[in-house]
């Protein structure tokens, strides 16, 4: 037996004859007897009561004896084979030899089913008004329909009917040894189990709709024996309002059902958690809290049973659908440290609660900031002297306790997360009307931290058991979403176990982003000495991811922390710099404080990726880095006696692109800063940004004795000079260079002294200016206009603008020792390379007049056909223009030939009025006349649309 469910009591003993039939109404026994005679007993605390109303005594049998009350002789011809009370219609039904309806409480007939007449045993149906009785191999279902029965269906089965039950809509019946189920639409049988190898089936429909059948089995699968009962020769079994009627021979007993309560206790006991999980659905609605603490101490019994009998994962199911609190489940875990907490321990609310669900208790497994080392340092050990210790430390149960933390995690999280947000709105309230009352805080504000410390529990205990059972990802997914989980736990674990990438994130989390910096770091190293024991190689741009979402909130710390790998991967720190917003002015004021080495580079791969990003004065800074490089490395050849002026090393290659290619910076500086003997191709770059064409052309041809940089430089002047560079003074560049060819002492006399006083008269007549055009005029038109405007002026004071019949080149044609200074193949070349550029009528004049004109050809053939290839285009776009001309006179003389005549009849199209002698206007189809005041007026309506039709002709 596993419990018991009712409780058998003997009603009565000692009938006279043999009882065929037993039924019950109210408290009253009806006993259909051998002798044809029905007996009525009643309870012996009713005797008493004179009264013979039925319906007002009690409606329900009562647990003690029975006494005869009455006897009615002769109730039926036949043994009565079964009876049963009606007490929705007030009659007694009952089967003989037929079927018969009598009135309750005076036992007159009402009816008598013909039909039923064999009949062996029948089933009604309440609800429905429907009976059903088996006769021979026959089932017969027939309906009451408030005046009379009536046939609805008849159906045959495999052997005589022995018991049957309305069951819904189907008809449980027993059979042979055995139950089936008939469906009363279709006739189909389905078996359902034998009734056992002696007893007949017997069959009783319980009012939750459930069947009492022979063996008394739950038909609940897999249908496991309840209870067994004890009672020889029984007749029948019979259902009565509160209780089972058991019909002995000579004796009555009832089996009264035991209260749900008291076989939740006795399931629960015994170990039979499902059923008394089942039967708590049971209890009624109003006793919900005492059903909701029953579940709960049945759900966590039945988990310690589990767990200790290895099913782990079912067993955090119950201590889940238990609703314990978390600390309660993890107090078997002892080997999780877990944070302290100021929480009242689960350990102890659940044993006042449940002092029957408690029998496993934790040691001291709260572990705060202050643990000492000892209570910290066995993170996954076993206890050498207890097996249990060591099963419930097993995988399986981790991962079951895994499962288990993360179905609560949401909704713990969720709280915490509602908790933290009610503190600081509660906070800003708190501010916002602490004036009120300054004796009241922030801190007064009462803000409950149960949540908060639920939630560091869970995600603390949650990361050491995946950190035990191997799942490292997961530990670092947990670490990189929202969680509480304690830091210094956490962190002496993850330092144990080397989970180096979960111990970042957990710095993460917790905005300790210094020391995930530095451990960053020394993984870096680690990794790139092949020292790390670690699987998972740290790279340098790790700590560059790391440093990304921190440009915005903390730039000194990326600064601090880029320098460490700024030389090893410039151009990704760079872009880290750029996409982080750093302010490029704070980038090079901390390069240049601790990696002064790496200053310049930063600022070329800054102006190589955004050269809008990098201001003047860092322009200015880079250029005078480099100069400062430059100026060492001549220093050191200069006293090796190694130094050439044309020799270009790399560091020289990068001063002259940034002084050729920026604008930013200040060319006077600079200048001041250049040796007077060397460096002269930056000298002349710098003079070319000051606008000294003529100084600088001269040191191209005198100082370097390079005519191509010279050409190359006046073909940049051209080109940026103007936005159209075919103009007339934008060639004025090459016969500057073209009179420094042909006049080479005029342009070196005092070549140092001129350069000096340029210098200086710019630095103290006007100081602002050298900046301005530095930061300001960055290639920009102004600074090109004013360069073609002083190559103009320049030469217009030149002696070869006036129309004197000595050229400019006949002054220096000797120089003083009797031998010639031109530089005449310079002149020639220049002129057959640029003759389009140059001014042909100019560059005649400056040559000398023994220049052979054969040498000239080179320039004066293209530029000659081009003059008259230009005079050919005009000459055609001359005769164009007059043919347009005439063609425009001719359509004019055809439109001024127009004949109108005007009669008496003429109408005005406007205001249909005859024109007479009125001003009229005539449109251009010749044909449409109106007044020309209606055109005028119509003009102002718009009668006519504006540009569809051309304006008519005043006449």
């Amino acid at each position: 037996m596993v419990h018991s469910a009712y409780d058998s009591f003997e009603l009565l003993r000692g009938c006279p004859t043999k009882i065929d039939a037993v039924a019950s109404y109210a408290s009253k026994l009806f006993l259909g007897c051998t002798d044809g005679a029905l007996r009525v007993y009643a309870a012996e605390s009713d005797r008493s009561s004179s009264s013979s109303d039925y319906l007002g005594q009690v409606q329900e049998l009562r647990k003690e004896g029975y006494a005869l009350e009455r006897t009615v002789n002769g109730f039926s011809k036949k043994t009565l084979l079964s009876m049963e009370v009606l007490a929705s219609r007030e009659l007694l039904l009952s089967l003989s030899e037929s079927i018969a309806f009598h009135r309750l409480p005076n036992l007159e007939t009402f009816a008598v089913i013909t039909k039923a007449k064999g009949a062996n045993v029948y089933s009604w149906d309440d609800r429905r008004g429907y009976l059903c009785f088996a006769r021979q191999k026959r089932v017969c279902i027939i309906r009451h329909d408030g005046r009379g029965f009536v046939e609805v269906k008849e159906f045959g089965v495999p052997d005589t009917v022995k018991s049957m039950a309305w069951c819904g809509e189907n008809i449980c019946i027993g059979i042979k040894k055995e139950y089936a189920i008939l469906n009363a639409t279709s006739g189909a049988l389905s078996e359902v189990f034998p009734s056992g190898r002696l007893a007949p089936p017997m069959v009783v429909s319980l009012p939750s709709g459930e069947l009492l059948l022979g063996k008394i089995r739950s038909l609940r699968v897999p249908y496991p024996m309840i209870q067994t009962i004890v009672l020889q020769n029984v007749r029948r079994l019979v259902q009565s309002n509160n209780a089972v009627i058991v019909a002995l021979d000579n004796s009555v007993h009832g089996l009264f059902p035991v209260p749900v309560g008291a076989q939740i206790v006795q399931l629960t006991a015994s170990g039979n958690f499902e059923e008394a999980l089942a039967l708590c659905k049971l209890l009624p609605p109003e006793d919900a809290s005492l059903r909701a603490a029953k579940e709960a101490s049945i759900h966590i019994r039945y988990a310690h049973h589990l767990f200790d009998n290895g099913s782990y994962e079912d067993a955090m199911e119950h201590f889940l659908a238990s609703q314990v609190d978390i600390t309660y489940v993890l107090s078997m875990y002892p080997s999780i440290v877990l944070p302290k907490t100021t929480l009242v321990p689960e350990m102890d609310k659940v044993v006042d609660s449940y002092p029957d669900a408690m029998h496993l208790s934790r040691g001291s497994s709260g572990a705060s900031d202050d643990m000492d080392p000892s209570s910290a340092s066995h993170f996954g050990d076993f206890d050498e002297h207890s097996a249990l210790e060591s099963k419930k430390m097993s995988h399986n149960t981790l991962m079951a306790l895994i499962k288990y933390l993360q179905k609560r995690r949401y909704s713990v999280i969720e709280k915490a997360t509602a908790e933290g947000t009610e503190e600081v709105v509660l906070g800003a309230v708190g501010d916002n009307y602490g004036h009120y009352d300054s004796s009241r805080g922030r801190g007064n504000v009462a803000i409950n931290s149960g949540a908060r410390e639920i939630a560091a529990i869970l995600d603390t205990a949650l990361l050491q058991a995946l950190l035990l059972t191997g799942q490292s990802s997961a530990a670092v997914e947990l670490l990189r979403g929202h969680n509480y989980c304690d830091l210094k736990i956490c962190e002496e674990s993850l330092q144990k176990r080397r989970h180096y990438s979960a111990l970042l994130e957990l710095y993460r989390s917790n905005a300790m982003h210094r020391e995930a910096l530095k451990l960053l770091h020394q993984l870096v190293q680690e990794s790139s000495s092949g020292q790390s024991e670690v699987l998972h190689k740290f790279k340098p741009e790790d700590i560059l991811e790391y440093l990304k979402p921190l440009c915005g909130t903390d730039p000194m710390l990326v600064l601090e922390f880029s320098m460490i790998i700024l030389e090893r991967c410039p151009t990704q720190t760079i872009e880290l710099f750029l996409s982080g917003n750093i302010p490029a002015d704070l980038v090079n004021s901390y390069l240049k404080q601790h990696a002064p080495n790496m200053q310049g580079r930063y600022l070329e791969l800054m102006l190589a990726m955004n050269e809008s990003a990098i201001s003047g004065n860092l322009q200015n800074e880079m250029v005078q880095i480099y100069l400062s490089e430059v100026l060492d490395l001549h220093a050191e050849l200069t006293a090796q006696k190694k130094w050439d002026e044309k020799a270009h090393s790399p560091t020289r290659k990068k001063l002259l692109s940034a002084l050729e290619g920026i604008s930013g910076y200040n060319p006077e500086a600079l200048l001041k800063r250049l040796p007077p003997d060397a460096l002269y191709e930056e000298r002349a770059v710098l003079l070319g940004k000051m606008n000294q064409h003529e100084l600088a052309l001269s040191l191209y041809v005198h100082k370097l004795h390079l005519p191509d940089l010279a050409l190359s430089y006046c073909d940049r002047i051209y080109e940026s000079a103007t936005p159209q560079p075919s103009t007339t003074n934008s060639g004025s560049i090459y016969l500057t260079l073209l009179q420094i060819y042909l006049n080479p002492s005029k342009t070196t006399k005092n070549f140092e002294k001129r350069i000096t006083n340029i210098v200086a008269s710019r630095s103290t007549s006007i100081p602002k200016a050298s900046s301005v055009s530095g930061t300001k005029t960055k290639g920009g038109r102004g600074a090109k206009k004013i360069a073609a405007i002083e190559i103009a002026d320049d030469l217009r004071m030149s002696p070869s603008g006036t129309d004197s019949s000595k050229s400019d080149g006949d002054t220096d044609e000797i120089n003083p020792e009797g031998s010639s200074t031109i530089m005449l193949d310079e002149v020639l070349d220049l002129l057959s390379k640029r003759w389009d550029r140059i001014n042909g009528a100019q560059a005649l004049r400056l040559l000398p007049r023994q220049t052979n004109l054969q040498n000239l050809l080179p320039f004066l053939g293209p530029l000659l056909r081009k003059s008259s290839e230009a005079n050919r285009n005009l000459s055609v776009i001359k005769s164009l223009r007059q043919s347009e001309n005439l063609q425009v006179k001719d359509e004019l003389y055809k439109y001024r030939k127009t004949v109108v005549k005007i009669s008496s009849d003429s109408m005005c199209s406007l205001c249909n009025k005859k024109i007479g002698t009125s001003v009229f206007a005539v449109y251009p189809n010749g044909k449409t006349i109106v007044h020309f005041v209606c055109f005028r007026d119509s003009q102002s309506m718009k009668a006519v649309t504006k540009g569809t039709t051309p304006p008519p002709r005043k006449w």
